[in-house]
């Protein structure tokens, strides 16, 4: 039940927007080349073949784009976008780790994450770490916006904001299938089909994939995954005349099976074999189940118009795996050992994850833990747009406000195992609880921003409320008396400008402050992440070629960073426990190039670049307990943040056949950034990765393709987290068959 001071939230929010909609618009309004319709305000970015004006770093990956390489991972997908920083982890992309502009990647939790507009991160307030992710291959688009052009798209606006959008309803009978099959026992079948009748339009989409896994596990097993996502929309058209309205509904169901693991390797091991899996993880599975409801509500005309979104993300899941060894008189992490496996006591544990030898002592019982949740997601979101001219100058005024609830259970348990002829055997003592607690959070959120438009230049004036309350109940027997409620509001103001040179090219600059909430179990003593971010960028549009070139400079007030198994696993008695820096400062160059070559008459050439530039460093030196940081000094480079990063486009495209390379270059990475903790000093091994793609159009007989990831078959170190060196995904073939209709 909401409090009531939040129900005073809402009313404030809601007066603030009324400003929006009682003013009159003017008939001049039409005079702005701005579409209004309903799939542009879906993708917001939208396809115009004309230089884009609006201040602020945007990059949309089109359709055409996506088919090129039919990626399923999307950290493949957004090496080709400037300013992302990703950490990769299981070689897939089942659970990411993205962040832009140098935030931290850890599960995507410092970006703001949508599909078709909403926020789609299983509680994006209470527990922001993305473990859910949708299914990469039943996007169309993909949108992402950094510095001032994510404000309205809170709550995390240090960073930027990912928005991945679906299929749209065709407008008439319109349907595809797609098959594919590859190496390591991959399998991907694909269908949808939509039609409109009258007023009344429906798509159903189906997407299957699997994989056996390309890692090894002693003494065999499965390493791959299975997972499915089912979607289907319905809507209904009421536009007269004056008023374009329609009504959507969007139902999806998602699942996954993966035998995945938290468990890496030694280094010596990933030089002798990097696919291997040692035997003590042969237990290890991530099951989850994903619903969705969404009930979208558009009305517009040329002058203005409102989109209305209700929604509601049900996420469940259970990922059993090695935690570790049981505590006792002689107790080592699982990074530790693996970090140094040759000193004599990690030894002994060390021969017991790779079953070399059989438990014998209380504390060499091996811990595996079932780390189950329950999250719900569900909210109200309306957002205008609307044309208007105040004091003779044209402005498109956009207003949004949102109420949001969301929640997470955990029930986290474990369970101890012997290890015997290389085999994992209960020891048959009772399942305990470790974890059993509940976050909750309820939101309101508003934006309001006004574009003003003065000849030949652009200004956007911007700010953003977050306003929320939040709930920690630990609800393990005999702790009813452990519990926080807190209350958090901010405004976050943000300017822009764009400044058109010519109807080719233009400058833009950009200021707004950023922000990171706390988890509700925090104590208010731990401070939330502030910054202030600034861009100066140039854009550049004529016909078949396009650059991008802007200058980012992030001034972090008080950076903050959390202690998980995923992220630094060394934690303790820290587990989930937040930690503050203080001042750090995140600053770079991102650059993007792009143009058409007419080879032939019937062969072009398409090319693009892509680059960043990232440097980072903390403004001031402190001792932490978070084991990614430790001793730091002044001018310490921040973690898991490379300092070059290319991706290289190319291609060769007729009327009926296509040819695609990519290539990508990612620069070492630090695995902790001060002295006196595990890794410190470590770096993960820069790294290119070539793939290649090719398809063939057989006329009314569909097409047929061949992709092949990672064609020089190099493996590097992508990460030592959790726990132990961790491989990028080998060389896989794949060869597919597309038929349309």
């Amino acid at each position: 039940m909401m409090a009531p001071s939040t129900f005073k939230k809402c009313a404030i929010a809601l007066a603030v927007l009324s400003v929006g909609f009682n003013v009159n618009a003017d008939d001049s309004a039409k005079d702005l080349d701005i579409e209004k319709d309903y799939l542009e305000r879906i993708q917001i970015i939208g396809h115009d073949e004309k230089l884009r004006t609006e201040s602020g770093s945007a990059t949309l990956i089109g359709e055409a784009e996506l088919e090129k390489f039919k990626f399923d991972d999307i950290n493949r997908v957004l090496y080709s976008v400037p300013g992302v920083n990703i950490r990769e982890e299981d070689g897939f992309g089942l659970r990411p780790n993205i962040g832009f502009r140098g935030a931290t990647p850890e599960r995507s939790k410092k970006i703001t994450v949508m599909e078709d507009g909403v926020l789609i991160g299983p509680a994006p307030y209470s527990a922001p770490a993305a473990y859910y992710f949708p299914m990469m291959s039943k996007m169309t688009a993909l949108e992402v916006f950094k510095g001032p052009a994510a404000v309205k798209y809170g709550p995390n606006t240090v960073a930027g904001a990912l928005n991945m959008t679906t299929r749209h309803i065709p407008d008439g009978s319109e349907g595809m299938i797609d098959l594919s099959l590859g190496t390591d026992g991959y399998v991907k079948t694909k269908g949808y089909y939509g039609n409109t009748n009258g007023n009344f339009g429906y798509l159903l989409e189906g997407t299957h994939i699997q994989s056996d896994g390309f890692k090894v596990l002693d003494g065999g097993g499965d390493t791959g995954f299975d997972k499915n996502d089912i979607m289907a929309k319905f809507n209904y058209d009421l536009s007269t005349n004056d008023y374009s309205q329609i009504f959507e509904l969007k139902l999806s169901y998602a699942d996954e099976i993966s035998d995945e693991t938290y468990l890496g390797l030694t280094d010596d091991d990933f030089k002798h074999s990097a696919n291997r899996r040692y035997v003590a993880s042969q237990l290890d599975k991530m099951d989850w189940q994903h619903q969705q409801i969404q009930l979208t509500h558009f009305i517009g005309n040329d002058a203005f118009d409102i989109t209305t979104r209700l929604y509601r993300n049900d996420f469940e899941r259970s990922w059993f795996k090695i935690n570790g060894f049981k505590n006792g008189l002689v107790h080592r992490d699982l990074q530790e050992i693996l970090f140094n496996p040759t000193d004599e006591i990690n030894a002994s544990f060390y021969q017991l994850l790779t079953g070399e030898r059989n438990t014998g002592k209380e504390y060499e019982k091996i811990m595996l833990g079932d780390n189950a949740r329950e999250y719900y997601s569900q909210g109200i979101q309306s957002e205008l747009y609307l044309d208007i001219e105040v004091a003779g100058l044209m402005h498109e005024f956009n207003a949004g406000f949102r109420f949001h609830q969301d929640q997470i259970k955990r029930r986290h348990t474990e369970d101890a195992f012997l290890m015997q002829s290389a085999q994992l055997v209960s020891d048959g003592s009772a399942t305990v609880a470790t974890t059993t607690n509940l976050e909750e959070t309820d939101a309101v959120s508003i934006f309001i921003k006004d574009r003003i438009f003065w000849h030949d230049l652009e200004m956007t004036f911007g700010l953003r409320g977050e306003l929320f309350e939040s709930l920690y109940q630990n609800q393990a027997e005999g702790k009813a008396d452990d519990w926080l409620k807190k209350q958090t509001d901010i405004w976050l103001p943000s300017f822009s400008a764009f400044y058109k040179l010519s109807e080719l090219s233009g400058l833009f600059f950009g200021v707004h402050e950023g922000f990171i909430p706390t988890s509700p179990k925090e104590h208010p003593s731990v401070s939330v992440e502030k910054s202030v971010n600034y861009e100066l960028g140039a854009r550049y549009k004529n016909n078949g070629s396009q650059a991008e070139a802007v200058v980012f400079y992030n001034d972090i007030n008080n950076l903050k960073e959390s202690c998980s198994f995923s992220a630094a696993a060394s934690c303790g008695d820290n587990l989930d426990a937040e930690f503050n820096s203080g001042a750090a400062t995140v600053y770079g160059l991102e650059l993007t190039m792009a143009h058409t070559f007419a080879v032939s008459r019937i062969v072009d050439m398409p090319l693009s670049l892509t680059y960043t530039l990232t440097e980072s460093e903390f403004d001031a030196s402190f001792a932490s307990d978070f084991p990614m940081w430790g001793s730091i000094e002044e001018g310490d480079t921040l973690p898991y943040q490379p300092e070059h990063q290319l991706t290289v486009n190319a291609g060769l495209v007729a009327n009926n056949w296509q040819v695609n390379f990519i290539a990508r270059y990612v620069d070492d990475m630090l695995e902790a950034s001060g002295d006196g903790v595990l890794l410190a000093g470590v770096k993960t091994q820069a790294h290119t990765v070539l793939d290649f793609s090719a398809s063939y159009e057989l006329g009314d007989m569909g097409n047929v393709y061949l992709k092949i990831d990672n064609v020089l078959d190099e493996q590097e170190i992508i990460s030592r987290r959790p726990y132990g060196a961790r491989p990028s995904k080998p060389q896989q073939v794949f060869i597919g068959y597309q038929y349309s209709f």
